[in-house]
């Protein structure tokens, strides 16, 4: 298999990961701006979500962009990680349901805990077969930023059982982490 494939099908399963999210939002039954206030939790927690799936969406594209070559292990390694975003919209949509309740907030933080997780057994899975001495390898270093984000997954979700307003604080710090682009990485892939 060649990665186009193997990217393909990534994006394929993440459009529709997305999709499902939104999907789960109903148009409220009035005609006032009013109306829409019982959708603000729903709506927050989307845009949360909507910016994760993209994080993983661009950091995706740019691992498979590294790959020479596709073997069994890193098939699996991708699948596992499309595994733990496919349920992204279930925790999503329960936070979103029920105001950030507690343990939707720990069952949310789970799933993004076990996503990076997935992502860094990917990413080593793909470091592997390129070589320790790999452009990927070089780009990753010593990944700080994905030890800082399982750290804050972590936190996050212990808080969940005491206040989860610390919990929601902790996975948005790691959102804005991935957000603030990584200009080291553009530079040594468009070389």
């Amino acid at each position: 298999m060649n990665k186009t494939r193997l990217e393909a099908f990534s994006d394929g399963v993440l459009a529709i990961i997305i999709t499902i999210m939104i999907l789960e939002m109903k148009v409220p039954h009035g005609v006032e701006f009013a109306d829409l206030k019982p959708l603000i939790p729903k709506f927050l927690s989307y845009i949360l979500s909507f910016i994760y799936v993209g994080i993983y969406w661009n950091n995706h594209h740019y691992l498979i962009h590294s790959l020479t070559k596709v073997n069994g292990k890193i098939l699996w390694a991708n699948l596992h990680l499309l595994f733990w975003l496919s349920l992204i919209p279930i925790a999503t949509g329960w936070m979103g349901e029920h105001n950030f309740a507690k343990a939707s907030m720990t069952l949310y933080g789970a799933v993004l805990l076990l996503s990076s997780i997935a992502y860094f057994i990917l990413q080593r899975t793909i470091i592997v077969n390129e070589g320790e001495s790999s452009l990927l390898a070089k780009v990753i270093g010593k990944d700080l930023k994905g030890h800082t984000s399982s750290v804050l997954y972590i936190v996050g979700i212990v808080a969940s059982f005491f206040n989860e307003w610390i919990s929601g604080a902790a996975y948005f710090t790691v959102a804005l982490l991935w957000l603030i682009p990584d200009k080291r990485i553009e530079k040594i892939f468009n070389k």
